[in-house]
This record gives structure tokens, C-alpha cells and sequence, in this order.
């Protein structure tokens, strides 16, 4: 049977050799250098896609808020032409109305007879059987408007009583008939404030109107 071989201690283990660590690889130059362009390419193609991306939003958001200021001063601008039309229209009627009214009184000044003795014939037409009938206007025109009312009675067939009294409330051209169960004003003023209520009646319908329209675009 083999004897085992037994450890000695010739060995100095203070002077053992230890390896060295093997040397740590090396990157060369040229490929660090190519990594870092790489790496700046991508940073740089990334930032102008994003402030390309920024530019576009900026330039969305600019142009709606453009379009909103436009369609804004568009409406504005709408309604101010709206209201200058009206106003135009509103002087245009005013006007006319002003000259016809200035017509009128120039015509009743030169036949201040001529309004009422129309009322006078209109009137008897339908007066036959009336007892008697009043007449009132300006003391100026007193003795002529009876005489035309004297000569109406003979083509009209009435009969009554005829009575004109000169009233110098009465306004020249103007008058009143009166019988038992009626009568007649013809006055001026009230004329030309039912004209007013009638313009006034037109422009706020046209202005109705123009105000549909736009609602309706």
C-alpha cells in the first residue's frame, strides 16, 4: 500500500508572484468620436422636430385667435353698417316727412278751406236725417266755410239745421263737425303725430327684419 505524500512547507509564501490584472481594453479614438457626432446629430434632429412641433401649436393657436378677432370685427363691423343703413333710411324718411309736412301747411295756408269743405261733403252725404249740424273752425274762415256748406246743403239733400261758429282755438284749416249721435275732427297735429307713430312703426319693423336676417346667417 502506497504511503501518502505528506505537505511540506518548503514554500515561502511571502515571496509569491501575483499576477498582474490584465490591461483594461482601449476605445479608439475614431469611434468615440464618431458616437459623440451621433449622439449631437440626435440631439440635434430631436430639438428642431420639437420646436418645429411648438411653432406649428404657436402658429394654430395665432391663427384662431386671429380668426376669432376677424369674425368678431367682421360682426361689428356688419352691425355698423346695419345701423348706418338704418340711420340713413331713418334720415331719408324724416326728411320727406319733414318736407310734407311743410307742404301741408303751405297749401293750408294759400286754401285753408280746402280740408274742411272735403269733410263737409263727405259728410252731408250721409246726413239726411240729422236735425241740425255744428260746424266749427277758425273765425277767419267762418263766413266762407258757411257759404260752402250752405251750397252743399242744396246738392247733398240735407235738410237740418246748419250752425258755423268761428273758434279761435281751432287752428286755421282745421275743423270740427259735430251732430247728435257723431262727428268729425279734422286736425292737423294729430295728423302728423299718427305719421310719426307710423314711421317709427316702419323703422322698427325694418329693424326687425334686418335682425332676422343676420341671425339667419
Amino acid at each position: 500500500m502506497a504511503q501518502p505524500a505528506r505537505f511540506t512547507f518548503d514554500l515561502d509564501l511571502g515571496q509569491r508572484t501575483i499576477p498582474s490584472a490584465p490591461p483594461a481594453p482601449t476605445v479608439p479614438e475614431e469611434l468615440v468620436a464618431q458616437l459623440v457626432a451621433q449622439a449631437r446629430e440626435d440631439a440635434y434632429a430631436e430639438g428642431l422636430a420639437a420646436g418645429e412641433r411648438n411653432a406649428a401649436s404657436m402658429a394654430a393657436q395665432t391663427l384662431a385667435a386671429a380668426a376669432g378677432t376677424l369674425a368678431t370685427q367682421t360682426a361689428e363691423m356688419v352691425a355698423a353698417l346695419d345701423d348706418a343703413s338704418l340711420a340713413a333710411k331713418r334720415e331719408a324718411i324724416e326728411m320727406a316727412a319733414s318736407i310734407g309736412r311743410k307742404l301741408a301747411l303751405h297749401l293750408l295756408a294759400r286754401h285753408p278751406t280746402v280740408e274742411l269743405e272735403a269733410l263737409i261733403a263727405e259728410c252731408m252725404q250721409s246726413l239726411g236725417g240729422v236735425p241740425h249740424l255744428v260746424v266749427r273752425c277758425n273765425p277767419a274762415i267762418a263766413d266762407e266755410i258757411r257759404d260752402i256748406a250752405t251750397a252743399h246743403m242744396h246738392t247733398s239733400g240735407f235738410s237740418g239745421r246748419l250752425i258755423v261758429m268761428g273758434d279761435p282755438d281751432v287752428r286755421l284749416g282745421d275743423g270740427k263737425l259735430e251732430w247728435v249721435d257723431g262727428g268729425l275732427v279734422r286736425d292737423i297735429g294729430e295728423i302728423s303725430k299718427d305719421i310719426d307713430r307710423k314711421i317709427m312703426a316702419f323703422l322698427a319693423a325694418a329693424r326687425g327684419r334686418d335682425n332676422q336676417q343676420e341671425s339667419g346667417h
